[in-house]
């Protein structure tokens, strides 16, 4: 390595570490020059500093079941991804230049990945302005709702398109689609909560006529947070959104009191769960799979899921704005497959639960809290049986 030094930002290479492996001349060059950072926002080259030029098949295991043509390409990064998530590795096309990215344990179908190492540092660098809402997106600063997102999105495929013939890998066309989602809302001001939806959002996505909107009468006198109130009153939460469904047929009741009347004797042969001490500050605002109640503490307007077969409560989302907000975008995201015919669920898997992960801690971190030991979301996200997405 031409570099060891961890405070030194770039990772270059010495021309006699690339004789045997790289003969593109750009790449050659840019390794031996300007180099890769250590690390961006989406992607590592630190496994260079680590463990220096490898191939491919040096690095997987079983390299024996490898093609011919894949053997020789270069492990010389990884994609980062939420906690939790295998990470892909970055290959390097010593001869083309190209870039495709896999997983280590299977590494027999390659995903392409950009062009070459000069287009993939562009791409990085444009997706980290979009999120920093700088540079080539610095006038969209302060902007939020759907013309702000559909905008964000043009910007960065016209972006991507450039030196890709049109032709934009999945990685980065999920990236495009998905994270300018995170503008739909900006923070909350007079509302009080975490963010402020546009008014008609749900509406909009949902159907008329399919949002669900509380009057003062079907409050329990538990239910205290104002913003929480106000929220359910005029904004509301869609009836049915795939994973949640409203309860609308009767006033909203406390956890108390939906096992007590909503279900008396519903399975005699099963015990009622045991409820927690607080039950009659949380509200059950509904039901997610798998008998989970989606439930909203009346004090805080905190959001959680009370798994009924094990009696736990988990936090689910800030308040009921950050739920809304997640509810909108499981939605959203598959009408945008959808106008795709399913190209990213069904062949960027991956990249789309990430992308959809990282667009949702941008605005609720509750699944990266130290304090949130098990999340429904994050789960739910990766489950790709499930089908999420």
């Amino acid at each position: 390595m031409g570099t060891t030094d961890a405070d030194v930002t770039a990772i270059t290479l010495t021309e006699a570490e690339l004789d045997r492996y790289v003969t593109h001349g750009p790449t050659r060059g840019l390794l031996t020059g300007a180099g890769l950072p250590a690390r961006t926002d989406l992607l590592s080259f630190s496994p260079l500093r680590t463990h220096g030029l490898r191939t491919l098949a040096d690095a997987a295991d079983g390299p024996s079941r490898l093609a011919e043509e894949l053997r020789s390409r270069l492990v010389i990064g990884e994609l980062l991804t939420p906690a939790g998530m295998e990470r892909e590795s970055i290959l390097l096309d010593g001869v083309t230049g190209e870039l495709t990215t896999a997983y280590l344990f299977d590494p027999s179908d390659p995903r392409p990945f950009a062009p070459s190492l000069t287009t993939l540092l562009r791409f990085a660098a444009v997706t980290e302005e979009l999120a920093g809402l700088r540079g080539r997106f610095a006038c969209l600063a302060g902007q939020y709702g759907p013309r702000t997102v559909t905008e964000a999105s043009r910007r960065l495929l016209t972006l991507f398109e450039e030196g890709t013939d049109g032709e934009i890998p999945p990685y980065w066309k999920a990236a495009a689609l998905i994270r300018p989602l995170s503008l739909i809302a900006g923070p909350g001001t007079a509302s009080g909560l975490t963010l402020e939806v546009p008014a008609r959002l749900l509406d909009q996505e949902f159907g008329h006529g399919r949002v669900a909107r509380f009057e003062e009468v079907d409050f329990p006198a538990t239910l205290t947070h104002e913003p929480t109130r106000r929220f359910l009153r005029e904004t509301g939460l869609p009836e049915d959104a795939v994973f949640f469904h409203a309860d609308t047929d009767v006033p909203l009741p406390t956890l108390r009191e939906y096992f007590a009347q909503e279900r008396p004797g519903e399975r005699p042969d099963v015990a009622a769960p045991e409820l927690p001490a607080h039950c009659d500050h949380l509200i059950r605002l509904g039901y997610l799979l798998e008998e989970n109640s989606l439930v909203v503490d009346g004090r805080t307007g905190r959001v959680l899921t009370f798994s009924e077969p094990d009696a736990t409560l988990h936090s689910l989302n800030t308040d009921v704005s950050t739920l809304a907000f997640t509810l909108w975008l499981i939605h959203h995201e598959r009408t945008i497959d959808a106008h795709l015919g399913h190209e990213l669920s069904t062949h960027a898997y991956d990249d789309l639960v990430a992308a959809m992960i990282d667009t949702l801690n941008t605005l609720d971190p509750t699944g990266m809290l130290p304090t949130t030991t098990w999340h429904y979301w994050t789960e739910l996200f990766q489950d790709e049986t499930g089908g999420a997405f």
